[in-house]
């Protein structure tokens, strides 16, 4: 099993997907280090020998910030808005949606689960 940047990549996926597991590297980055590398991307990690792992994980830690760096660098990115004040970071603060989506009707996953208002009750006809 290989071990870049902190993360065991699958061993029977192909190189290419199995970049992608690596939080920080999506499709497009995964198949931009295989050129870089040189790698055929239809190669299985278990069919790379040491020296490609080895490219790789150089190409990934001289280039692109991943895993607990990025984690960390959008955390800082986050926290510089909310001790700003500014609109974004008092939209965070708040736990609402940043970046201008409606929330009077949706907004649930940022929002969390709906909640019954207590002591509301519903007009009967009589």
């Amino acid at each position: 099993m290989a071990r870049i940047s902190g993360v065991n990549i699958p061993t029977n996926k192909k190189i290419n997907i199995a970049l992608t597991y690596i939080f920080g590297i999506g499709p497009t980055r995964a198949s931009n280090i295989c050129v870089k590398a040189s790698i055929d991307q239809s190669k299985r990690v278990n069919q790379l020998n040491e020296d490609e792992v080895t490219k790789i994980r150089e190409i990934i830690e001289s280039n692109y910030a991943v895993e607990g760096d990025l984690r960390r660098e959008i955390s800082m990115n986050i926290k510089r808005l909310t001790d700003l004040g500014c609109y974004r970071g008092l939209r965070h603060r708040k736990r609402l949606p940043v970046r201008g989506q409606r929330t009077h009707t949706n907004a649930r996953t940022r929002k969390g689960k709906a909640v019954a208002i207590a002591g509301k009750k519903k007009v009967t006809k009589g």
